[in-house]
């Protein structure tokens, strides 16, 4: 079965990828979120010319080829582009086998735990954090809640003096003590005032510390993750293998968060996983919006061995992210805490065609 034809549908911040076989079957996947136009248009010129005649079901080569033929342009680009053939083929998969991802990869289709993730900081207050925390608690049954400290990228510094220090015992109270909190600083601090804030938050009962120090100091990292109790986690922005390998085998954090989008698909971040559990890690994915990222993440941690005790799960609506909307259906939705994996062939859900019909359109075939 080769690949006979590969389309994009795409605006500023999201791209959706179909691609048809010979005998017409098709699957559905989705590149990175973010300057999707430019990473679709990324998608025809170095990934397409790969993959067209192509063999559709050996997934894992072709993802592997394209970086190679493209071993020039080694960079996050190329990973968010592949990732649209990536998850498209696994989506074919699952629909020639009447299965779901999970199934494909020996899981099964189940409510999965999720935490509410926030991605404010600057956006809104620690009272007002606080207080939609509680709600959504009340309203989902989360138990687990992610908010942000530090400033990002922020050389020390917090969004405003105080504000780091207000916010979490602040979350605490309001939660209370059986709630399970993490925070993200997104490369916030040095190790020094990182391993400070770190035992400030082991104070107040934090058990997740996400990306402490800039992201491409790992030497840093590793200091903090080394010096402190609770768990110093990262790895969102990193979508080269050999990085990946390096982070892992030096144990620079104590839980692994590959992106799916971010690093080039399902099956380069099954090899991370590989790498995490090989290093004796847990895996937490990052998986930071609406968009199918979230869907990939549950179909694969719904399988893998040492799958976190979560999924990230965005409660940011459209004030924060203007461009989310109806994507796909059924959407997801918390019950109890949790998200069901979607139990259809596939990824198990389908695209709204009203939005592809706005959306910018290219093809590539044969």
């Amino acid at each position: 079965m080769k690949i006979k034809s590969l389309e994009t549908f795409c605006n500023q911040y999201i791209g959706f990828v179909r691609v048809t076989t010979d005998d017409g079957s098709q699957g559905w996947g989705q590149v990175s979120t973010y300057n999707a136009d430019i990473t679709c248009d990324i998608f025809h010129r170095q990934v397409a010319k790969w993959s067209l005649g192509a063999e559709a079901l050996d997934i894992d080569a072709l993802v592997a080829l394209i970086p190679e033929r493209e071993h020039k342009f080694p960079g996050s680009y190329l990973m968010r582009a592949i990732t649209g053939l990536d998850t498209a083929l696994w989506d074919l998969r699952g629909k020639l086998e009447k299965k779901s991802v999970c199934e494909l990869l020996g899981g099964k289709p189940r409510p999965f735990p999720v935490y509410a993730s926030s991605m404010k900081r600057g956006e809104i207050t620690p009272e007002a954090e606080a207080e939609r925390l509680s709600r959504l608690r009340d309203t989902h049954g989360y138990t687990a809640f992610k908010f942000r400290v530090g400033k990002e990228c922020g050389h020390d510094e917090d969004e405003w003096p105080g504000r780091t220090d207000a916010i979490v015992p602040m979350v605490r109270k309001a939660l209370g003590d059986s709630a399970t909190l993490l925070v993200d600083a997104n490369s916030s601090y040095t190790p020094k005032k990182a391993i400070e804030i770190g035992k400030f938050l082991e104070q107040h009962g934090v058990v997740h510390f996400e990306e402490p120090c800039p992201y491409w100091e790992y030497d840093w990292t590793k200091q903090v993750t080394d010096a402190l109790s609770l768990d110093v986690t990262g790895g969102e922005q990193d979508c080269d293998l050999a990085l990946w390998k390096f982070a892992m085998e030096m144990r620079c954090v104590d839980v692994a968060q590959p992106d799916i989008c971010y690093l080039g698909g399902l099956s380069r971040t099954l090899k991370v996983v590989e790498m995490a559990n090989k290093a004796g890690l847990p895996v937490t994915p990052h998986a930071a919006n609406m968009s199918m990222v979230t869907v990939f993440t549950l179909h694969m941690m719904g399988a893998i061995s040492n799958a976190g005790p979560y999924v990230e799960f965005s409660i940011e609506g459209n004030d924060y992210y203007p461009w989310q909307e109806d994507f796909y259906r059924p959407a997801l939705v918390a019950r109890d805490g949790k998200v069901q994996i979607p139990e259809g062939p596939g990824w198990g859900v389908d695209l709204n065609p009203q939005w592809l019909d706005k959306a910018k359109y290219q093809k590539s075939e044969l």
